[in-house]
């Protein structure tokens, strides 16, 4: 048995406050012993693991298959907060010094962005309790994970945008200006941060979107987190990614304009072809006035697809230019036959 630790020296070790060791006490997750004067005291090791397994578990994940996927690493920081009255710059403050950034350089200014950003979804819109924050020293530069407990990311958004399913919410967040509280956000945050660093990656309600700036590609997928809403960031701490440049990409006159929807996120397939397609596609972007389409990976589109893109919907919204970019060859032919026919 190792040493035996009061409730304020575990919360300590564990990064978490002595309320949520209590819960835990009472979930059954945590067990202790009483001293002859009636005091609980935990077995350090037995608990560090028990945490372990407890979040493993809420994840979906065996302690084998863990191991599997651990790549070598060094932690940087582990803090769990409670998300009740919690401040995003100040979460900030405390990690920002544990991760030896060079001050005011493009790491610092886009990982400050980009944490605050996402920490604030966390505590306006996940409805849950706690938040994890963790960091970690890892081949590709910095990792890091913000981790609530809420009811997922995805479902919020669904119902409150009275979508369809979770993965029309993904297509919503590809968009920009999606926010199902207009008067308190403005819907850019999770778009920028998906743009700003090398490697984001949204887990929630079983799905994941992850967008890779690096090799200019996004996916969705299969995730193992059904609980609460997993953000993972990724930067090279040598990184010149410029953040006001990225800003100045999608603004006109310092105003959010400019949106580029990745049109291979919209169906699962590599062919557009029909009106409907390019209506939910182009669904609520009528609050920008310019559309860069991307359709890289795309493999063939359809006459009604283009002509709905490039002609009826542009002429319904007048005070938006539709792009088309990223195209290969069958695509291109398409596409200026339907700018032809406009």
């Amino acid at each position: 048995m190792s040493e035996l630790k009061s409730i304020k020296s575990v919360a300590a070790e564990l990064g978490l406050s002595v309320s949520r060791i209590r819960q835990l006490m009472d979930e059954g997750i945590f067990t202790a012993e009483r001293t002859s004067g009636g005091h609980r005291r935990y077995d350090i090791e037995a608990t560090r693991s028990a945490w372990l397994r407890y979040r493993l578990d809420r994840a979906g994940v065996s302690l084998d298959r863990a191991k599997s996927m651990e790549r070598p690493s060094r932690q940087v920081f582990e803090r769990e907060f409670e998300l009740d009255g919690l401040a995003e710059d100040r979460v900030w403050s405390i990690v920002r010094p544990t991760l030896e950034l060079p001050t005011g350089g493009p790491a610092e200014q886009i990982l400050g962005y980009a944490f605050t950003e996402m920490l604030n979804n966390a505590i306006d819109h996940s409805g849950g309790r706690f938040v994890q924050v963790s960091a970690l020293a890892v081949d590709a530069g910095l990792e890091i994970v913000i981790a609530d407990d809420g009811r997922g990311a995805f479902a919020h958004l669904a119902d409150g945008l009275g979508l369809p399913d979770h993965f029309t919410a993904i297509q919503e967040l590809t968009k920009g200006k999606r926010t199902t509280a207009p008067d308190r956000h403005t819907g850019e945050g999770i778009f920028f941060t998906s743009k700003a660093v090398d490697l984001f990656r949204l887990a929630a309600n079983g799905i994941e979107w992850t967008v890779d700036n690096l090799r200019n590609d996004q996916a969705v997928g299969i995730s193992m987190i059904h609980q609460g809403t997993q953000v993972t960031l990724e930067l090279d701490p040598a990184t010149d990614r410029d953040l006001a440049g990225l800003f100045h990409e999608f603004t006109i006159d310092h105003e959010f304009s400019r949106s580029r929807p990745t049109v291979k996120l919209f169906e699962f397939g590599l062919s557009f072809v029909s009106r409907s397609e390019a209506k939910r596609l182009l669904s609520g972007m009528e609050v920008f006035s310019e559309i860069q389409v991307d359709f890289t990976g795309v493999e063939s589109v359809g006459q009604a697809f283009v002509d709905e893109m490039l002609r009826v919907w542009p002429q319904l919204h007048p005070g938006t230019v539709v792009i088309p970019t990223g195209m290969n060859s069958a695509v291109e032919f398409m596409v200026q036959r339907g700018l032809g026919r406009s």
